[in-house]
């Protein structure tokens, strides 16, 4: 009886052969989510003659620079996460539950606007509160809103498997200073590395500049502050190719696309507040269309 146990390797080798360059040097992307090692073996096995080399994100520095379709694709993606953004802040009140308000988040994502619909995001929705705002890329629970507590919204608009990611910080009730002052620092900085941003400069230029704005208030951040991002599916949107932190001398571009997210997450709670932008032949263009400050209910 022939057997049923197939491979989509045997059938990438049976292509590759019939192509004939079974005996050629071929690139494989070794560090990504679905090459697992029984695709590495199953693959070598079939083609014994050929050479394999390190291919991880090849194909993704190719792509970092947008065509103009993917660029309208990108920003239609962004009106879907300035929707659902504003319907995320205006859903949350005190005794309202995190998942209800996810719930109507996913509802709004898939169902984009009048013209065209939307997609489900490479990340889930980032909603943590109170004290869980002190970490990042947390998510929901079924707990209920408490008066004073900060509340991230980290989420995405995606059409076409083409992202848009926004994040905005609200606290729902009176915010204490240090909160406040926070919110300043973030959305100063922001500016600060937006105003440099343009074609021939450099990852880690805009980063700096961000750095400096937030040293001179007394803050320091570690973490990169941004990366590339495009067409993805999960378990993320990001490229994993630029960078803006210090020592990536990428150079921008124009229709690069970026999603600059330099949150500052402190011991009892944290401020995020981000942008995806895209380089312009003369600076940016931010694409989403939400207020850039700390929303208070």
């Amino acid at each position: 009886m022939q057997s049923t146990n197939k491979h989509p390797m045997d059938f990438v080798a049976t292509v590759i052969r019939d192509k004939g360059q079974k005996n050629k040097t071929i690139g494989i992307e070794y560090d990504t989510y679905y090459f697992t090692a029984k695709s590495y073996l199953q693959l070598t096995k079939q083609l014994p003659n050929a050479t394999f080399v390190d291919a991880t994100n090849f194909i993704n520095w190719i792509r970092i620079v947008k065509s103009d379709q993917e660029i309208e694709y990108i920003k239609r993606a962004a009106e879907i996460v300035t929707q659902t953004m504003y319907k995320g802040i205006n859903r949350i009140h005190v005794g309202v539950r995190e998942c209800d308000v996810v719930a109507d988040i996913y509802h709004s994502q898939i169902s984009g606007t009048k013209e065209f619909g939307g997609d489900y995001t490479a990340i889930v929705p980032l909603l943590p509160s109170g004290k869980k705002t002190s970490s990042c890329h947390l998510t929901w629970t079924d707990e209920v809103y408490k008066d004073g507590d900060p509340v991230i919204l980290e989420i995405a608009g995606c059409y076409k498997r083409y992202h848009s990611p926004l994040a905005r910080t609200l606290v729902i009730g009176k915010p204490t200073p240090e909160m406040e002052e926070l919110a300043d620092v973030v959305i100063e900085g922001i500016e600060a590395a937006l105003d440099i941003v343009k074609p021939d400069v450099t990852c880690e230029d805009v980063e700096k500049a961000w750095r400096c704005s937030i040293e001179k208030r007394g803050f320091e951040k570690e973490s990169r502050i941004g990366y590339s991002i495009g067409l993805n599916y999960p378990p993320d949107w990001g490229e994993h190719t630029a960078s803006l932190r210090p020592g990536d001398q990428t150079v921008l571009k124009p229709n690069m696309v970026f999603h600059m997210i330099p949150g500052i997450w402190l011991e009892t709670y944290g401020i995020e507040i981000s942008e995806t932008f895209r380089v312009t032949e003369n600076g940016y263009e931010v694409l989403a269309n939400v207020e850039r400050k700390l929303f208070i209910k």
